[in-house]
């Protein structure tokens, strides 16, 4: 199935493959992120696909859910000009 939320029908497909894993998934979940068209919301595209293929035990509905949730914020943000403070005009 293809629609404006799984334009390739990736995430359909993933559902279908037996044995697939969690890096399978993650892998999927990744180039389907990147042929989204741009005027998606994500956010909103990841909810309906698991309001769509959510209720089954699958990686891939992990995966989704991880992709909801928000990320998590790791080191120092802003490179050097941050720690020595902005340049005067």
């Amino acid at each position: 199935m293809t629609d404006a939320i799984d334009p390739q029908g990736q995430i359909a497909e993933a559902y279908r493959i037996d044995g697939i894993d969690l890096a399978d998934c993650r892998t999927i979940f990744l180039d389907w992120a990147l042929v989204l068209p741009a005027d998606t919301d994500p956010q909103h595209a990841i909810t309906a696909l698991l309001e769509r293929h959510g209720t089954e035990d699958h990686p891939m509905t992990q995966v989704l859910r991880e992709g909801l949730a928000a990320p998590d914020r790791k080191g120092r943000r802003g490179g050097w000009r941050a720690r020595r403070g902005a340049p005067e005009t």
